[in-house]
């Protein structure tokens, strides 16, 4: 029998394991915070997007933490896929920006060169952000890119990246 919460229980309940997500994370419990947000994201798929954006990259800042660069762009780019709303996919690729500029400032850009190949799949539906992940992936092998993309937001990153 699966239990169906009502969405101010389920809110609630939300909020209760964002809380016990970031206790565990100033505690440096990371692997509790990740197990917290994993409860997050399964609870609000579909249902509650701005918490499942949020905890998408809740779970990015834990795995840059942990130095697993592809794990976070992978979480950012699963946000972005599913922001509920244009100012939220904006802001979105703002803060995939800001990933991508501490992994840049790691030298650790050659990491997002393999095993993509999923998250590509997973973002074939939006046209734009696909072509800007292709283009990071080519970047991350040490390819020669020059793309450009409607939404300014991209473009940002991106020249941000080849500088």
């Amino acid at each position: 029998m699966t239990i169906k919460y009502e969405p101010l229980n389920r809110r609630e309940r939300i909020v209760k394991l964002f809380r016990e997500a970031i206790e565990a994370e100033n505690r440096k419990d990371l692997e509790t915070a990740k197990k917290k947000l994993d409860e997050i994201l399964h609870e609000s798929l579909d249902v509650e997007p701005e918490f499942y954006f949020e905890a998408c990259f809740r779970l990015a800042d834990i795995f840059l933490q942990e130095d697993n660069y592809r794990g976070a762009v992978k979480c950012a780019l699963r946000a972005i896929l599913r922001a509920p709303s244009e100012d939220h996919y904006r802001l979105g690729v703002k803060r995939l920006g800001d990933i991508l500029a501490i992994i840049k400032k790691e030298n650790r850009l050659g990491e997002l060169a393999e095993n993509m190949d999923a998250t590509l799949r997973l973002i074939e539906e939006d046209e734009e952000l696909h072509r800007f992940t292709l283009a990071l992936v080519k970047l991350a092998r040490g390819e020669r890119v020059r793309e450009k993309f409607i939404l300014p937001e991209f473009n940002e990153v991106f020249e941000s990246l080849i500088e």
